[in-house]
């Protein structure tokens, strides 16, 4: 749909149509086209692919359900070879300016079984919620798009201004806000997903650098005014973590520690390897005996008064009045005990918070793949690929601000040209891995028949990364401009080229 109207529907597996209140059709997604044929678009009229069996003529239709509508019923529509299909069809308003417009959801109305099969019912049900979940992660890609492309800007700028530039506040505000945004498209996705593995990549991890990551954006951020100290075991643990969901931990613990500090504000993080071997070390909390990455995360506020302690994994329970849902610890919690980890809390009114974090961790020191923030320049040449134009234009504008040489290719097949014609030494290709046609991993296929030693990385605000990839390879959507020059470095300093599994 190729308007300045846009409803995440684009890229639905299902026909959608939008049309006026005189029936006419302004746009089709690919999935009606494919169903009614070409001439959708240019305002062709919804009679003419309408049947008599529908009762009223398209256009009286339209009315009828404005001054009263219906929930989802069977409507007959003609196909482009000339048969007639029924589809359950979910009607919607959507306003553009002073018009009232129609989003026609058409749902293949897939015969039930017979009425002495008793199944008939759940069938309907599944199909419904086979609905939702497409629809769910349909708005989730495209969510991820457009935050990755407001995170990778918004961040750019802030690389460039200065501490007292008088945008900087709202700049900074505006990456909060695309960043909370996140989370919830990353919830979305996650609800979306049909398969229940846990989403925790299978490669061993270096916990200092998302936790380094997370106390940087605070303490030039709204935590500036405060004294941070950082503490980082010098040979970390590896660990097993899902990157965003971790991060999303740390920094809801650290939001806490900013706003309870007041007078002479400071804060301590430190991480260090633990070995238990006869179980938790905390009073109220259980922990198996093994080797553990504990974070610590200290601050000098007034502390959790007694007879609120108790309370402060309890979701929706807060003290903070109404802006605050109560959901900051519980969510933690979640996030950490679904890593089979630990939260502990301690405090004394008047002598600050600490809250520590436990992670599983193998017994052996993880190689440190932190990249220097002071050096994020290159001038090796990139090979952008992605369906999405807004996502080109990010990542071109990111990486050429930094030496970067940066080409772009809208599809597989235009990137494969690009690497076959052979006048340019590419030495990273950055994919989506999500595209019609051919798929990101599709790509990676290709590419690594024709050049085994090309780096890749990958990208997606849905498929999880290959299981048996490096850590380096792959970059979840959100992500800023610091996250995609962080990672480009990291795979271009690797040892060899990046692993992609291709069976996952």
């Amino acid at each position: 749909m190729k308007s300045e109207v846009a409803f995440g529907l684009e890229n639905a597996g299902w026909p959608v149509l939008l049309v006026n209140s005189s029936g006419a059709i302004l746009r089709a997604n690919p999935a009606a086209v494919e169903a009614f044929g070409s001439t959708l678009e240019g305002e062709m009229p919804l009679s003419a692919i309408w049947t008599s069996e529908n009762g009223p003529m398209a256009e009286q239709y339209i009315l009828q359900w404005d001054s009263s509508p219906t929930p989802p019923g069977p409507l007959q529509f003609c196909l482009k070879n000339g048969a007639v299909r029924s589809f359950i069809t979910s009607i919607c308003t959507l306003t553009d300016g002073p018009e009232k417009l129609f989003v026609f959801q058409l749902i293949p109305n897939v015969a039930p079984p017979p009425a002495k099969d008793a199944s008939a019912e759940s069938l309907a049900q599944k199909q419904k919620l086979d609905c939702a979940l497409q629809l769910a992660r349909t708005v989730s890609l495209d969510f991820n798009n457009a935050l990755t492309s407001i995170l990778g800007h918004t961040s750019l700028l802030l690389t460039k201004a200065d501490a007292k530039h008088p945008f900087r506040g709202s700049l900074l505000e505006i990456e909060k806000s695309a960043a909370r945004a996140a989370e919830i498209a990353n919830d979305l996705g996650s609800f979306s997903r049909t398969d229940k593995e846990p989403r925790v990549q299978q490669s061993s991890r270096n916990l200092n650098s998302i936790l380094e990551r997370a106390v940087e954006v605070f303490s030039h951020g709204e935590g500036k005014n405060i004294k941070w100290t950082s503490q980082f075991e010098k040979k970390p643990f590896a660990t097993k973590f899902d990157e965003a969901k971790i991060q999303q931990a740390f920094v809801k613990v650290l939001e806490n520690a900013v706003e309870a500090v007041k007078d002479k504000p400071a804060i301590t993080v430190q991480s260090r390897n633990v070995e238990l071997s006869e179980g938790s070390p905390e009073k109220d909390l259980r922990l198996a005996p093994g080797t553990y990455m504990c974070v610590e995360i200290t601050d000098n506020g007034p502390g959790i008064p007694a007879d609120v302690k108790p309370r402060i994994f309890e979701p929706f329970f807060t003290t903070k009045g109404g802006k605050h849902r109560g959901l900051g610890l519980a969510w933690v919690y979640g996030i950490v005990t679904n890593h089979g980890g630990g939260v502990a809390v301690s405090s004394k009114p008047g002598a600050g918070t600490s809250v520590r974090v436990y992670l599983p961790a193998e017994k052996r020191v993880v190689q440190d793949t932190r990249v220097s923030l002071d050096n994020l320049n290159g001038s090796q040449t990139i090979l952008m690929v992605d369906d999405e134009d807004l996502m080109l234009t990010m990542g071109q504008t990111v990486l050429s601000s930094f030496g970067y040489k940066v080409l772009t290719a809208n599809s597989g097949q235009k990137a494969l040209e690009i690497l076959g014609k052979g006048d340019r030494k590419i030495e990273l290709v950055i994919t989506d891995m999500v595209m019609p046609a051919m798929s990101g991993r599709e790509l990676v296929e290709q590419l690594r028949k024709a050049s085994p030693n090309l780096r890749v990385l990958c990208t997606s605000g849905y498929v999880p990364p290959p299981v048996k990839s490096e850590e380096s390879a792959y970059l979840q959507k959100p992500f800023t401009s610091q996250d995609l020059l962080v990672k480009v470095k990291q795979v271009l300093q690797g040892a060899g080229p990046t692993a992609v599994d291709s069976s996952s």
